[in-house]
């Protein structure tokens, strides 16, 4: 990858970042670390960066508002939204919308603008030689179209619609999930 294209989407990167630290205030210190891994160039974007690297995820939002998408994440045994590795690609929200493509087979799916939906910096356990490592995943609001029917990826156990307003409520639910639920109603 060329400096120039890096320079780009980084400082694109830059700016959503500022941007989602002046929606959300309280969240100024995972902001700074994002910041952090930022000034480390394209080696931040690509899985090989054992210490952490950047990570791209859908809150994919069904053509009523009112549910999202969910996949039973077949290495983390949890519930969460759609997503996944960069694997060097800068430009994040394309990651994120190729991710919940591949990830559901849905037709029709559109980013809902370019804005930083949330940030989450989590811990990945080892897993087959992958020494464990840190998660820096941001996430982009994508709405499905009118069609429905999803298709259960290889990296999935299963994928279910599930009610948004539940969710914000559900005390069982994964952290980051249960925090998104909660800002997509409020």
């Amino acid at each position: 990858m060329d400096d120039g294209r890096l320079e780009g989407h980084s400082g694109g990167l830059r700016a959503a970042l500022a941007d989602y630290r002046a929606r959300w205030p309280g969240e100024a210190g995972m902001v700074e670390r994002f910041h952090a891994l930022l000034g480390e160039g394209a080696h931040a974007f690509a899985r090989g960066r054992l210490a952490g690297h950047f990570t791209a995820s859908s809150w994919l939002v069904a053509a009523d508002g009112a549910r999202t998408l969910l996949t039973h994440h077949r290495k983390l045994g949890l519930w969460l939204q759609l997503g996944g590795h960069a694997d060097g690609d800068t430009e994040l929200p394309r990651a994120a919308l190729k991710e919940a493509q591949e990830e559901s087979g849905l037709p029709g799916l559109r980013l809902a603008g370019r804005a930083i939906f949330d940030l989450d910096r989590h811990w990945i356990p080892e897993h087959k030689g992958v020494p464990a490592h840190w998660h820096y995943d941001v996430r982009y609001v994508v709405r499905a179209g009118a069609v429905e029917a999803f298709v259960v990826s290889d990296e999935s156990h299963a994928l279910a619609w599930r009610d948004i307003a539940a969710l914000a409520r559900d005390e069982s639910a994964d952290a980051s999930v249960r925090r998104m639920a909660q800002k997509w109603i409020g």
